[in-house]
């Protein structure tokens, strides 16, 4: 199963119109915010250091190329041409490489599987904002590209963002200026429920290794100046014989 159209034309439309500079998205934080972060808590389970990374649903490469710095062969990876752009044009010297993947189509994820081997996975804030009939498949997809060696590292927004997130789009001065673009290319995040990723991920073959909370740091502000933070949920998951 592929993405639907709907969902592949929403994160076009919102990357073609995303302004280039590194943190004019809401989640482009810095990557010592971010993947910094989350590598701290992801790195002890590796099996194997050296086997390619994949940041599945790059983006504009930011954390990719924080990857990059850190690890021999990074891949950035997303179902958006326009996002892969962004991302390519960031990175002129060509610290990491970027490939067009659409992870729902098992069968794209198993084509990149077959080139690269087993790959530890980076996934920052996918699931939660796909479409319903697109999770599972996604999940599998992410199971063919970790393979049996490779580790994934997820980040999915906690249920208790979506108010947040309904909440700053509902002030009476209107929603944050990074928000509101994401509400209007009809992107829907913290859709999913908390207990159901770790069954999504269980019904891939894949085995939660550990798990925990941490805010996803974001690059918009509220009127007092503080950052605004969202409640996130991180796995780290691989086979287990």
């Amino acid at each position: 199963m592929s993405v639907t159209s709907r969902y592949r034309e929403a994160w076009e439309g919102f990357w073609r119109e995303a302004p280039g500079e590194q943190g004019a998205v809401l989640w482009d934080a810095e990557p010592m915010l971010t993947a910094g972060a989350h590598l701290a808590l992801f790195e002890p389970h590796l099996v194997d250091h050296g086997l390619p990374m994949v940041d599945l649903g790059c983006g504009n490469g930011t954390q990719t190329r924080f990857l990059a710095d850190r690890f021999p062969h990074v891949i950035g990876a997303d179902l958006s041409a326009a996002a892969l752009d962004h991302a390519r044009r960031a990175d002129p010297a060509g610290q990491a490489t970027y490939r067009l993947l659409d992870a729902a189509e098992t069968g794209e994820a198993k084509t990149l599987h077959a080139e690269l081997g087993d790959a530890n996975v980076y996934m920052r804030g996918v699931l939660h904002q796909a479409d319903p009939d697109d999770r599972q498949p996604l999940a599998d997809g992410l199971a063919a590209l970790v393979g049996e060696r490779g580790r994934a590292f997820l980040v999915e927004l906690s249920e208790s963002a979506k108010p947040v997130l309904l909440g700053l789009a509902q002030n009476p001065a209107g929603p944050p200026p990074k928000l509101a673009p994401i509400f209007r290319h009809g992107i829907a995040p913290g859709e999913v429920a908390d207990d159901a990723v770790p069954l999504y991920l269980h019904a891939a073959g894949l085995t939660v290794l550990e798990s925990g909370e941490l805010p996803l740091t974001t690059t918009e502000y509220r009127p007092d100046g503080t950052r605004i933070e969202l409640p996130s949920k991180w796995l780290v998951v691989g086979r287990t014989v």
